[in-house]
């Protein structure tokens, strides 16, 4: 029962930003630019701003109260694969966007693409449950902060989130804002992506069917394998990071074509923040008895995002790599 309620609370969700977002084009087309006024005007003239206004009120504002409700702020990790869906088609519609087509209808595909690949890895994750946990580091905080967790979740949980994905979304506006042709430079961003999609779903795969195994092992009462080191694992400590870096970098590279390299504040937020999530994850390993020992010349010998030969512990390429 507990599983389809939050179904159903997160299908739910999202439809006050839609509606009046198609409230929004509906009212536009049946009465054009010039009749447009107050609330209406705003939206048409600051498509960014309205992006970030949807988001504070639909995310920021309701995730956190259901949040609090639910004593669990789960939600926000699966949106985090759905959110950058919608603001492709949102800038991709608005009637001020300016694009060239094909460019503009290869970005939504990967992006949907990615959006599947990371949402099955969500789901398969959590056993296909809807809700069933939150994320490992928000619980640490409630912890950490008791009593104040109410308040301070929504700047830790919520509003960062905003910085974040509205950040990484950037290149979607420079997509939609920039009608130049297609070339060669879109060809490597799209390489690039496409990179990113294929070396996450192989990354996080192996990490799937590694923690599978050692579930298995423990039931039977065995000895469980403390580190996971084969196939990309064996090159990188981390390439599902990796993978997923590639992906929104290389979207920076379709900004970047059309004369808006600025996007790429947005993609370096988020690559200091997994840096920090790095540590914070390597850091947990460390903390588990059983891996403790293994982890750390795992550490000595692998990279920690790109992948790369690895090294002897005693430092230098190991040459049997």
């Amino acid at each position: 029962m507990g599983n389809l309620q939050n179904v159903v609370i997160a299908l739910v969700t999202p439809l006050p930003s839609i509606f009046f977002y198609l409230s929004f084009l509906n009212h536009y087309y049946q009465n054009g630019n010039s009749s447009s006024s107050g609330l209406w005007a705003w939206c048409l003239h600051h498509p960014f701003l309205l992006a970030n206004a949807l988001f504070f009120v639909n995310v920021n504002i309701l995730f956190w109260v259901i949040g609090l409700l639910q004593s669990s702020h789960w939600m926000i990790d699966p949106y985090w694969t759905v959110i950058p869906v919608l603001f492709v088609h949102y800038y991709a519609t608005h009637p001020l966007a300016q694009y060239d087509w094909w460019r503009s209808r290869v970005v939504m595909l990967m992006t949907w693409i990615w959006s599947l690949r990371l949402s099955h890895n969500y789901f398969r994750r959590e056993k296909w449950q809807w809700g069933v946990r939150e994320d490992w580091r928000f619980a640490d905080m409630r912890h950490q902060y008791g009593k104040n967790w109410w308040w301070v979740s929504f700047f830790a949980v919520y509003l960062s989130q905003q910085v974040f994905i509205i950040g990484v979304c950037l290149p979607f506006y420079a997509v939609h804002s920039v009608a130049k042709p297609w070339n060669i430079w879109d060809a490597v961003a799209l390489a690039v992506c496409i990179c990113g999609i294929v070396v996450a779903y192989y990354a996080d795969t192996e990490l799937h069917n590694f923690v599978t195994r050692n579930e298995k092992l423990k039931e039977q009462g065995m000895p469980i394998v403390p580190n996971l080191d084969k196939g990309l694992w064996r090159y990188s400590r981390h390439p599902n990071y990796f993978g997923e870096q590639l992906w929104w970098w290389g979207l920076v590279i379709f900004a970047w074509n059309l004369g808006q390299g600025w996007t790429f504040v947005g993609s370096l937020i988020n690559s200091m923040c997994l840096a920090y999530v790095t540590i914070l994850v390597e850091n947990r390993m460390m903390k588990q008895e059983y891996r403790a020992e293994a982890y750390r010349l795992y550490q000595k010998t692998t990279s920690v995002w790109i992948p790369w030969y690895k090294s002897s512990s005693s430092g230098g390429k190991d040459k049997n790599t």
